[in-house]
């Protein structure tokens, strides 16, 4: 199985006939997305990859049923886009843009409260990779080839290292039910914790990889949600040990600002709450590999 993408999930690309909306939607219908339409505001009515183009989500939503949405809207428009995605009743939507201000993401998050939890659309991203059920469906910037379907989750902030954990696997035989790209961002749509309570109530998730980095308290909040809540087994790895403090590192929420926001500080939280530590990126597809066969 798969958490919050499948094979029949509709997809509607927000900021479709850009150059950059039009490259990658490319790659997801070739990779067998089932991508419905677009939305351009002012190209309403028109065809562009043979899928047609609306001027608004909620136009779009009614006309295809689409059920998810990926974003690609440059950053002073995307919150709006992202908000509008909410509106129109998406349920997962994949915020890929990087740069949206952090007071937008507040504004964001703050909009979405008006929807009660069970109704309120899942928001990953934004400035993240995206997500891909292997085989079914993918939403995102990342490499198709390099996944292969199987019983692994993964959730991480970082989209290369999510990469190189998938590639690792591939190597030695093992799949992924689905990966999800949450951002690098300090603002984000949605956290470890969110997606780690998904992938325990996926029947076939047997292991979960939980790829984090200096920065926040989402690390530590997931392991103890983990340590209180999880059966399956996780496996972490936190970018950034030698990382100097007050200093940002590559994305906009990796800064270290406050006690137990460093990688070492993170990874021993991770120990203590029982979570088996990758030390290093080399070794995501061996520890996989160890922690599946004490499973079965």
């Amino acid at each position: 199985m798969a958490i919050l993408l499948d094979k029949n999930t509709k997809v509607i690309v927000q900021g479709f006939t850009g150059q950059i909306g039009t490259f990658h939607a490319t790659e997801m219908i070739e990779y067998g997305t089932n991508i419905v339409g677009g939305v351009t505001p002012g190209k309403g009515g028109t065809k562009h990859l043979d899928r047609p183009v609306f001027n608004t989500m909620k136009e779009a939503v009614a006309a295809t049923g689409a059920n998810a949405s990926i974003v690609f809207i440059p950053p002073p428009f995307a919150a709006d886009g992202i908000m509008e995605a909410a509106d129109a009743g998406i349920k997962f939507c994949v915020a890929i843009t990087d740069g949206i201000p952090a007071q937008d993401m507040i504004r964001v998050k703050r909009y979405m409260r008006r929807y009660k939890k069970e109704e309120r659309m899942v928001l990953t991203g934004p400035n993240c990779a995206g997500s891909i059920s292997p085989g079914k469906c993918m939403m995102g910037i990342m490499p198709g080839h390099i996944y292969m379907e199987g019983p692994v989750g993964v959730v991480g902030r970082s989209g290369t290292l999510g990469y190189e954990a998938a590639s690792q696997m591939k190597e030695l035989g093992i799949g992924i039910s689905t990966s999800v790209g949450i951002g690098g961002d300090p603002i984000n749509g949605s956290s470890f914790r969110d997606h780690l309570e998904l992938f325990e109530q996926d029947p076939e998730t047997r292991c979960v990889i939980m790829i984090g980095e200096i920065g926040g308290p989402q690390e530590a909040e997931a392991a103890l949600f983990a340590k209180e809540n999880m059966k399956k087994p996780v496996i972490g790895y936190i970018a950034g040990l030698s990382a100097p403090k007050n200093r940002r590192m590559g994305h906009a929420g990796a800064i270290i600002s406050a006690t137990g926001e460093s990688a070492a500080e993170k990874v021993v939280i991770l120990q203590e709450c029982g979570v088996t530590v990758v030390t290093n990126p080399s070794a995501f597809g061996e520890t996989v590999q160890k922690v599946l066969s004490r499973k079965s």
